[in-house]
């Protein structure tokens, strides 16, 4: 069975007695190239480990399957666990978890020390998810291959001057990728707002202090449409012309607002924060 078919899933559905949940952000894939679209650009092999978020009723699991070593699959629907008990039959390199990501302990999944993130992730869980595995004191994934709304993708991936807390927090950890654009008429039920496949791979991290460059690159978010020296001398209670002086030796304009500023920026200005009161 084509489980990217619209028909054969509203009938896979029927057959259940089920509907698309709006509480778990169900929308499930109506187009057969998608599937296999997100494996080959998540370059799954043969040795591959993939955990995959949200399988639905299993069209991207299935599609995974033949090409990885192992497939788990985390889903939160209790009842679509027993969809994917149907459609997954037969498929032994797949154990099917029912629990919310965010909640299971890492041990508990058993992921060994090189494994890939794939997801079809709702709005609610992209940045939650994403921040999980970026900031994991475990082993970090070696990519996350993800589908998730158009106007997310285009905040991670942006570049300056459109930078944002979003785009700075995952710009830190990895570098993200915007493959395409997905019409929401590629799902049913098909949502208001196009999607779009991004893939993040993680980088070695920056040395220096990661809290103090997300406490400074916040406060030259507080207020995002006022100018940088105001933000960051209020927030952190330091006198402003000190702060003007800061910027500036890091070649960074007082007036500017922080969305201008690349990831390089704050580190540079997290590796002379000697003004800060820490």
């Amino acid at each position: 069975m084509d489980l990217t078919d619209k028909r054969n899933l509203q009938l896979l559905l029927k057959k259940h007695g089920l509907e698309p949940q709006k509480r778990f952000g169900q929308n499930f894939l109506v187009d057969e190239d998608l599937p296999q679209k997100i494996v080959a650009i998540a370059e799954i092999d043969a040795e591959d480990t993939v955990l995959e978020i949200g399988p639905g009723i299993g069209a991207i699991t299935r599609a995974l399957a033949p090409k990885a070593k192992w497939v788990i699959a985390i889903e939160k629907d209790r009842e679509m666990v027993n969809i994917l008990q149907d459609t997954l039959e037969g498929l032994k390199n797949v154990k099917v978890i029912q629990g919310d990501v965010l909640r299971i302990p890492f041990p508990e999944l058993q992921l060994p020390a090189f494994y890939r993130v794939i997801g079809n992730l709702p709005f609610y869980l992209t940045a939650p998810v994403i921040r999980m595995f970026l900031e994991s004191k475990e082993v970090k994934p070696l990519s996350m291959t993800l589908v998730v709304q158009k106007e997310v993708a285009q905040r991670i991936c942006s570049k300056p001057p459109r930078m944002s807390i979003l785009a700075n927090a995952v710009q830190f950890y990895a570098d993200p990728e915007l493959i395409s654009v997905i019409s929401k008429k590629s799902f049913f039920p098909q949502p208001k707002v196009d999607a779009a496949l991004i893939k993040i791979t993680p980088k070695s991290l920056p040395t220096g202090d990661s809290k103090m460059f997300f406490k400074i690159m916040k406060a030259g978010f507080s207020h995002p449409r006022k100018q940088l020296a105001n933000n960051i001398s209020k927030d952190l209670k330091i006198d402003r012309k000190k702060v003007e002086e800061w910027l500036s030796k890091n070649d960074i304009g007082p007036t500017q607002r922080a969305e201008t500023l690349k990831v390089d920026d704050w580190l540079n200005l997290t590796k002379t924060c000697g003004i800060i009161n820490q």
